[in-house]
């Protein structure tokens, strides 16, 4: 089989520190076989974004940390907003899918993270939405700029970009996931997207891998699903038939001042085909 080395080079910094030199020769690679034999059949991946290719969670909480430190109207330490934003964050989540915050959270991010921020307050008594708004803005502007991708993640979409057609299925509004795709810079290597808030269908609802499906025009058995978490990710895909890799990252969430660790498979469940560490570990040699 013959293949046609290409250069890719990325100005980012942070993509650019990835490699031995701003130039290198792209190479293709496939999954690993002698780690799943079933990987054979796989013709599309498909990823979840928020910690599974890049950092959200470690991103959001630097970004809290400053929105609370640049606003101390509020009389408290950061370390008590960040507990109580947690809590708030943690109720409002649990049941946002069956109130009318439901189609505002899709439309845009702007609405409910000033809400958690409201309810946030009310918490250390203090009712004050325009401090509210001015917190949410802030958070919003460093949790942004915080956001990268994992260290391993460009070479890794892009060696298996050149083999599968890759897609993604993410959580979240419709307007911050965008910005995300567009601010890690990795939109090229993904023809399928699929964002909860644009369809108001989010995992783990079989619908949305359904369509997924149908824009690759294949069988679930020929799909792989790579995502950091088990409830969302791992279990619904193995439920439709697909095949499933884990990639068990630390993880803080809500975020706390706690030390992240990875998700435990819970008790009884399915294991995944292939549990990993470093999105690396999907790869066989160079074809």
């Amino acid at each position: 089989m013959n293949i046609t080395q290409t250069v890719f080079f990325d100005p980012r910094g942070h993509a650019a520190s990835l490699l031995n030199s701003q130039r290198r020769p792209l190479i293709p690679a496939i999954l690993n076989p002698m780690l799943v034999p079933q990987f054979a059949d796989v013709k599309a991946i498909y990823f979840d974004l928020d910690d599974t290719l890049c950092t959200y969670w470690d991103a959001a909480k630097a970004g809290l940390r400053k929105a609370f430190e640049d606003h101390p109207e509020h009389g408290q330490t950061p370390e008590r907003l960040l507990q109580e934003w947690a809590i708030a964050f943690t109720g409002f989540v649990e049941t946002i899918g069956k109130t009318h915050w439901y189609d505002k959270y899709c439309e845009s991010g702007e609405i409910t993270r000033v809400e958690l921020m409201r309810r946030m307050l009310e918490r250390v008594n203090i009712f004050d939405d325009e401090l509210a708004y001015r917190i949410s803005h802030t958070y919003h502007v460093e949790r942004q700029a915080a956001l990268e991708l994992f260290p391993e993640a460009l070479e890794v979409i892009q060696q298996l970009s050149s083999v599968y057609t890759l897609g993604l299925i993410t959580n979240g509004p419709a307007d911050i996931q965008r910005q995300e795709i567009q601010k890690l810079n990795i939109g090229n290597y993904f023809p399928h997207i699929f964002i909860e808030g644009e369809h108001k269908i989010g995992k783990p609802d079989e619908r949305i891998f359904r369509m997924a499906e149908a824009a690759v025009s294949l069988p679930p058995e020929n799909l792989l699903f790579v995502g950091n978490s088990y409830k969302h990710d791992i279990k619904p895909a193995q439920t439709y038939g697909w095949q499933t890799a884990w990639i068990r990252r630390d993880s803080d969430v809500a975020p706390s001042s706690r030390t992240g660790k990875p998700e435990e498979l819970p008790e009884g469940a399915t294991p995944p085909d292939l549990t990993i560490f470093n999105l690396q570990e999907l790869l066989s040699e160079s074809v």
